[in-house]
């Protein structure tokens, strides 16, 4: 396959990447160099998913979006002037799990301190645990007991001994040790599918992560102790939510309900092509429909709006069951435009099984919230910007690694390790 007619030596452009969001609505591609722990974008495209492309947030035509890939590639390569060779992927979805898992251990030697083999350990038992609960909860609500699942994220949430928080525990002492690991994952037919593309567009895929993990993962550390906040990306076929309490991604839950549903009820109600009906929308939430015909999409949509808040309120119970859940809600996506969206958040009645402290805050994610990523084009500036550039942020220490092969407890290990 030729995309274009450029020079992509791995040697020259080993610092250079691309963050491929495979999205319901639009396949979006950045292009970026990683210079001095920032990643630098160059270039951007955006392509339009056919309806039967993308169905729920998971590939339904791998060629199709095949097609759609290279149409972004080849825009964001042009205004880049380089097409790289290395790309990290989104997996969105509702068969896509993250959960955090806990082990609490005791140590046979409290005043022997904590050696690295000792963690590796503990981590291995946390990752037998978490793998079997995806497995359980992927079983249960597919109704196949042997659906083959494969882990796309991993992270330390929390360490603690006797009690005691820490960031790092090797070489402390103490007899009880709990430790929470954050494990996302997927169905080996969704991963498969990105593996192909991947292929196809003669790419090293340097990961595939999944994009609720990633955009809760963008926002900057020099708050990450204390920062604690829920992340609502909706998109064209689902809305992903992320928990994120005390810097720890607690967990992702996704549902199959997003804008392309409102653009189906208006054009169902208006007797619209569905093109045509998408650009109301779009008309809509930026204000430009006459008053009457405002009203008329207003009233159109509510029904749904109050179904999609339903889908918010259940996933969060499963995150308010012990703790209080975050004040803080940030929204991005392409679907969190439609302004009802907001207005129905920050004024919501929460339920009972809602533990909030107090009414939450709903903010808009910006691309300037999105830590060690600078858009060089000057063109990223809407909802549906973030999550590409939540993907580019997480490539950062991964471009052009010399060790791709590392296994998932080192890569834990790392991580708490810098």
């Amino acid at each position: 396959m030729k995309l274009l007619d450029l020079i992509r030596g791995k040697s020259k452009y080993d610092h250079w990447a691309i963050a491929l969001d495979i999205g319901t609505e639009f396949v979006k591609a950045l292009i970026f160099e990683v210079k001095d722990g920032e990643a630098l974008i160059k270039g951007i495209g955006r392509q339009r998913q056919k309806l039967s492309d993308m169905q729920g947030g998971a590939v339904t035509d791998i060629q199709g979006v095949i097609k759609n890939s290279e149409k972004a590639l080849e825009q964001a390569a042009k205004q880049a002037g380089v097409l790289p060779y290395q790309v990290i992927m989104g997996i969105a979805g509702e068969l896509v799990k993250g959960l955090s898992t806990t082990i609490r251990y005791t140590r046979g030697n409290s005043k022997q301190k904590i050696a690295l083999d000792e963690l590796k350990e503990i981590i291995r038992k946390v990752q037998r645990r978490s793998f079997e609960q995806a497995r359980k909860i992927m079983a249960w609500e597919t109704g196949h007991n042997e659906i083959d699942v494969r882990l796309v994220n991993a992270a330390i949430v929390n360490v603690k001994i006797d009690s005691y928080r820490v960031t790092n525990p090797i070489g402390f002492q103490g007899k009880e040790v709990e430790v929470t690991v954050f494990n996302a994952f997927a169905p080996i037919v969704h991963l498969g599918a990105l593996q192909s593309i991947a292929d196809e567009l003669e790419m090293d895929l340097l990961s595939v992560t999944a994009e609720p993990y990633a955009v809760a993962r963008s926002i900057g550390e020099e708050e990450a102790v204390d920062f604690s906040a829920i992340f609502i990306d909706i998109g064209g076929g689902t809305t992903d939510i992320a928990v994120v309490r005390s810097g720890g991604v607690e967990g992702t839950k996704m549902f199959a309900l997003g804008g392309r549903a409102f653009t189906k009820r208006i054009a169902s109600e208006m007797d619209l092509d569905f093109r045509i009906a998408e650009q109301v929308k779009l008309d809509y939430s930026n204000g430009k429909l006459p008053e009457g015909k405002k009203e008329m999409v207003r009233s159109i949509i509510e029904k749904d709006l109050l179904v999609w808040f339903s889908g918010v309120e259940l996933t969060l119970e499963e995150f308010g069951a012990e703790d209080l859940l975050p004040s803080k809600i940030y929204l991005c996506g392409g679907g969190s435009e439609l302004p009802d969206i907001k207005n129905l958040l920050a004024d919501a009645k929460w339920g009972a099984n809602l533990p909030f402290g107090r009414q939450p805050s709903v903010k808009y994610l910006k691309p300037e919230n999105v830590t060690n990523v600078s858009d060089e084009t000057k063109t990223l500036g809407k909802p549906q910007d973030i999550t590409p550039m939540a993907l580019a942020n997480l490539a950062i220490d991964l471009v052009g690694r010399t060790n791709p092969g590392d296994t998932v407890v080192n890569k834990i290990i790392s991580s708490i390790s810098k």
